[in-house]
């Protein structure tokens, strides 16, 4: 797929729910709205920036991602992207890994990655040249999603493909969980420096009520558990814990996300 010519492009978190980040791509005119799951929150912004929706891109089929889309449709004809194996009301392009996809009224050229676990479905969104990541419920700051239809090695496959995205890749996904994850990453490194000042850095940005993201797959790399299921670190600490017996990091991974499953 080639690359489109650039364009000066803003990414806007707009808060919906209690907790969701609806995703908003816009070049000063045109905009793509990624997991609207409330219409209002959405129009409220085009019509306040005098945007027109160009495109709506879903990365799994839950409602608070997908609830939005029909009352969007019915004020705007737009395309709307979204997972071949997720059963989307609404959806006219499905895609999956490896099928292209070019916003070209934005310039921005996007690659699927395919990364079932929270559904069976779900995908990514990577623009590769603008180093930007859109990965649903799949990856948080500091945590990933429950494994609602997938197994441990499901979930260790799809996060791997995060892993090795290059570490200035921005990661705008779909929730404000990161204080809560930053919590229980630090019961299982609790001397681990980066995410201790990441604690820190983030509390701030809350207490000014910022969001914590975008975060980045550097810093995920260095203070998400579960991208760190093969750190020493994590691994002596899990089996101090007994909550493995031996040092398989697919284990490592089932045993934290079974934890966090249940941690307050």
């Amino acid at each position: 797929m080639a690359d489109l010519p650039e364009q000066t492009l803003n990414v806007t978190a707009l808060s919906a729910f209690n907790d969701n980040y609806i995703w908003l791509i816009d070049n000063g005119t045109l905009a793509v709205v990624v997991d609207p799951g409330d219409t209002a929150v959405v129009i409220t912004e085009l019509q306040k920036r005098n945007l027109s929706l160009n495109a709506i891109l879903l990365t799994h089929r839950h409602d608070d991602h997908t609830a939005g889309v029909s009352g969007l449709l019915s004020r705007y004809d737009v395309p709307v992207y979204g997972p071949k194996k997720d059963d989307i009301p609404g959806i006219s392009h499905p895609v999956q890994e490896g099928d292209p996809l070019s916003l070209d009224a934005l310039g921005l050229s996007l690659t699927i990655l395919d990364v079932p676990g929270h559904t069976h479905g779900h995908i990514a969104y990577y623009a590769r040249v603008r180093r930007w990541l859109f990965c649903g419920d799949m990856l948080f700051g500091a945590g990933c999603g429950r494994m609602f239809e997938g197994t441990p090695e499901i979930m260790v496959a799809s996060l791997d493909k995060f892993a090795a995205l290059p570490d200035e890749t921005l990661v705008f996904a779909a929730h404000e969980y990161t204080l809560s994850n930053l919590k229980f990453a630090l019961e299982i490194e609790p001397d681990n420096p980066d995410t201790l000042r990441r604690m820190q850095e983030d509390t701030a940005k809350r207490n000014r009520k910022q969001p914590t993201l975008p975060s980045t797959i550097g810093l995920e790399k260095k203070t998400n558990p579960f991208l760190r299921n093969r750190e020493p670190s994590v691994l002596e600490r899990l089996l101090f814990l007994g909550l493995i017996r031996d040092k398989n990091t697919v284990n490592a991974f089932a045993a934290m996300r079974e934890w966090k499953n249940i941690y307050r």
